[in-house]
């Protein structure tokens, strides 16, 4: 009891300094319990959605996925003949059944032919309304469409684009563009995820998705009371026969669900794995606060010893209070990571996808877990100030005003940090020297984690000589105050380093993910300027094939001197070895392709493989099946028959572009598979006569005007594209990693305070000899600065070694460019000091405000 009046009083006595430690384990524990109630919000919307749209059972044609997207190669949804609704409610136990028609792979936009897909990458479904829609939309405008010239359109997308009655839409799909105008709006009975949805009646959804009446996409099936699902499944399957594919509700939801936590899984352990790095940052900020604390309370702590306080009491004092921390911090992060997940829900609903509050799913094990993770990690970091409490030796602690430095641990753990960082950049060299890109991997996830382990360990000492390098260029211009903040700065080089560390981390992570991002990009820009030789690449961003009425068009545009198409054919090979390689593509474009791209070969050559029954394959499958230049490749084509193709030409596996494909001419894939089975084009490339190209580029931008699911770039647009996406993928995993330093920043903050509070006296002697408040204030905000940029100093350059290290890497995948973004890295570093400025202002005005004689009568 009386260890625990004794922490009670301490924590309370300085419950300013442990709220900075507090707010450190709150964001920390907001995070994660954030992160595991919004994936459990939306896999309770999705499972919520599931159930309620999967008919009791669903009858699909046997090509069709099993979530229900388009996947057929001529751009239409793959279709079954309505004869199969006749057979389908004829199978006992069937109460009712209805044939419906929906596609995914299409565009809707408005009169002026403005896109009305969902920017959140969330699907857009055109289909025909019916009954198993009914049970989650109600129609609240207007009326269902009846007739050619009706759509309906949900309530969500109506107001996003501001649709109302009567609008005009077009629905562009493979079989071409569908007019018609809006006849109702219907509102989701449910969550909507964000999806765009409108609906036609069957047969003109049969005419504007398939181009042909008298098929269905689905046949949706209810039971008969007391029939079961798995029940009616078998009846269905054994009236229909095996040419259809057949799934249970719960099947049906299940392939749906899988998809989405596919995605939910990768975006939860990222956002977990920045939690972790807010985790180990805290853990310096925790270490800082308990070690200061301890130092400024060792007479204290003699005082309890000298009259009775075992070494385990004190022990024990230190850690209460750590638990007082870690609960207080978890409790209040728990609830915040509650306001995490809305406002996660509420961003969400901002890009399009609906998140309702009303399915918030906080589950027993969150905040269980979100207590046990803060409480667990703030008493380890505690406990080494705990133990160093524990071994104050009663007379030395009355005798001096502060704990004495472990010269000989200090010797022991500089000794640690260079051998760990000694073995992190061997393992980084081993990493760079890799001869495959999986196995130097793991060596440079090694090495990341012992060269940060030996950074950390060795920033006492590195301190002293990067404070005093940083102190001569920054702070010597400040004259006296400048060099006592360097001096203050080296005071403690064990303190400075953990707090310089706690910055470095996540600016090591900065900057290799900046230096990765660079390099892809200038990789890729490089690989674009020396392979491809075409001026213009035309493709839908959605995934949409391209039709015949666009290939032509593109085809008639004036000033273009070729135009090559492109498309992916579905094949199983069986290889001279006898093996056969199932789920394999052939690329078939024009032979014109050859110049369009310049492809690298090993082995014969490029153009060689759009001769008449030739191809060519790449690097690695070459000598996986012992394949040479002139061997022959069986090649079944699905939906298609059997052909024996020569190989013409080998191409190596050094590139970016196309890397992995396997050539062919369409017309030889022509000439095995029909007409009417032959895909849709992915990509179209054209290539304007010398000194035509901006003509051309408005020509195809004018030809394609009708067309508007496609997009035409030229190289500078394909460039700039590319730039962008890996742009925002750093954005958004800076935006992550910002939780990191905001907890670093505080740390920062609490080494200050407390060390102005430690330095009471001494502030208070300079005060009195002098020292102006503007120059006591100055001297702790160039104090901070000098921290800040060591941290910065070291992280950077970490980084830059990591990042070039997985740069080496990715030139294995054909990523061959190092590209260091300078600009950024200079931006981060200047952007710390600042950072160090604003982490100064409370400890500076405070320090501002002591009373001089109080200050030197302090003990």
């Amino acid at each position: 009891m009386t260890v625990l009046k004794t922490s009670m009083r301490n924590f309370f006595a300085h419950k300013g300094r442990m709220a900075l430690s507090a707010v450190a384990v709150l964001l920390s524990v907001a995070f994660v319990c954030g992160t595991l109630v919004f994936t459990d919000t939306m896999n309770t919307t999705f499972d919520k959605l599931f159930a309620v749209t999967s008919s009791d059972v669903t009858v699909s044609a046997k090509g069709a996925s099993d979530t229900g997207e388009t996947t057929s190669g001529n751009g239409k949804p793959p279709v079954m003949p309505a004869s199969v609704l006749g057979e389908v409610r004829k199978a006992q136990g069937v109460k009712s059944a209805e044939g419906t028609v929906f596609s995914t792979s299409v565009t809707v936009v408005d009169a002026d032919k403005n896109n009305l897909s969902p920017k959140s990458g969330a699907p857009t479904i055109v289909g025909s309304w019916n009954g198993n829609d009914a049970r989650t939309m109600k129609i609240t405008s207007g009326a269902a469409p009846e007739g050619t010239d009706q759509i309906m359109v949900d309530a969500d997308t109506a107001d996003k684009h501001h649709l109302k009655l009567g609008d005009d839409i077009g629905v562009i799909s493979a079989v071409g563009t569908h007019s018609a105008k809006i006849s109702g709006i219907a509102t989701f009975t449910v969550t909507n995820p964000g999806a765009a949805i409108f609906y036609l009646d069957t047969r003109t959804a049969q005419e504007a998705l398939v181009g042909k009446t008298g098929v269905y996409t689905n046949v949706n099936v209810t039971a008969d009371s007391g029939v079961s699902d798995a029940q009616l499944k078998k009846n269905v399957a054994a009236g229909i026969g095996g040419a259809y594919k057949v799934q249970t509700a719960k099947e049906t939801a299940d392939a749906n669900q899988k998809d989405v936590e596919s995605f939910l899984s990768v975006m939860k352990y990222a956002m977990l794995g920045f939690a972790g790095i807010a985790f180990l940052v805290g853990i310096f900020l925790i270490i800082n606060t308990f070690s200061m604390l301890v130092a400024q309370r060792t007479r204290e702590i003699g005082l309890m010893r000298a009259i009775g306080s075992s070494r385990r009491q004190v022990n024990r004092s230190v850690l209460t209070e750590a638990l007082l921390l870690g609960v207080t911090g978890s409790v209040l992060g728990v609830g915040a990571g509650v306001g995490i997940a809305v406002g996660l829900m509420k961003l969400m609903g901002s890009m399009g996808m609906h998140l309702s509050t009303s399915d918030l799913t906080v589950a027993w094990t969150t905040p269980v877990a979100g207590v046990v993770l803060g409480v667990v990690v703030t008493i380890l970091s505690a406990y080494l100030p705990a133990r160093r409490a524990g071994k104050i030796s009663p007379m030395a602690a009355l005798r001096d005003a502060g704990a004495p430095a472990d010269a000989r641990a200090g010797r022991i753990r500089a000794l640690i940090g260079l051998l760990l960082t000694g073995a992190g950049g061997y393992c980084l060299y081993l990493a760079a020297a890799a001869d495959k890109a999986t196995d130097g991997s793991l060596w440079l996830g090694l090495g990341v984690v012992l060269s940060l382990i030996g950074f950390v360990a060795v920033g006492p000492l590195l301190a002293g000589g990067v404070v005093r390098a940083l102190g001569a260029v920054v702070l010597r211009i400040f004259g006296p105050v400048g060099r006592m903040a360097e001096r203050n700065a080296l005071r403690n080089p064990r303190r400075t380093g953990a707090t310089g560390a706690a910055l470095m981390i996540g600016l090591a992570l900065v900057a290799c993910l900046s230096v990765v991002g660079s390099s892809m990009v200038a990789s890729a820009t490089d690989q674009l300027d020396k392979s491809v030789g075409t001026d213009f690449i035309m493709q839908s961003d959605s995934g949409q094939l391209i039709t015949p009425q666009a290939v032509k068009a593109v085809k008639s545009t004036p000033d273009l001197e070729r135009v090559t198409e492109y498309k992916v054919l579905d094949a199983a090979l069986t290889t001279p070895d006898g093996r056969t390689s199932k789920n394999e593509t052939i690329n078939a474009a024009d032979p014109t392709y050859a110049q369009d791209l310049r492809t690298e070969t090993v082995a014969g050559d490029l153009a060689d493989a759009y001769r008449p029954d030739s191809m060519s394959v790449f690097e690695g499958f070459a000598k996986k099946h012992g394949i040479k230049v002139g061997s022959t490749v069986k090649v079944d084509f699905k939906d298609g028959t059997t052909a024996d193709l020569t190989v013409r030409a080998i191409t190596s596996d050094d590139v970016v572009i196309d890397k992995g494909a396997m050539y062919a001419s369409i017309t030889t894939a022509a000439k095995y598979v029909p007409a009417d089975s032959m895909p849709l084009d992915v990509l179209v490339f054209a290539t304007a006569k010398d000194g035509q190209e901006t003509a051309a580029y408005k020509s195809l931008k004018s030809a394609l005007h009708d067309y508007p699911q496609y997009t035409v770039r030229d190289q500078t647009d394909y460039k700039q594209a590319l730039k962008d996406q890996i742009g925002q993928l750093l954005n958004m995993i800076y935006g992550l990693l910002a939780l990191a330093i905001i907890v670093a920043v505080l740390g920062v903050v609490n080494t200050l305070a407390l060390s102005v509070v430690e330095r009471t006296r001494e502030i208070g002697l300079m005060r009195a000899i002098g020292l102006s408040r503007r120059q006591l204030r100055r001297m702790i905000r160039l104090e901070s600065v000098v921290i800040a940029l060591f941290g910065a100093l070291l992280g950077l350059g970490l980084g830059m070694g990591w990042g070039a290290t997985a740069q080496k890497l990715l030139a294995l995948e054909g990523l061959q460019v190092l590209e260091i973004p300078w600009g950024t890295i200079i931006a981060v570093f200047i952007g710390s000091a600042f950072v160090g400025l604003l982490a100064a202002l409370i400890p500076a005005f405070r320090a501002g405000r002591m009373n001089v004689l109080n200050a030197i009568a302090t003990e």
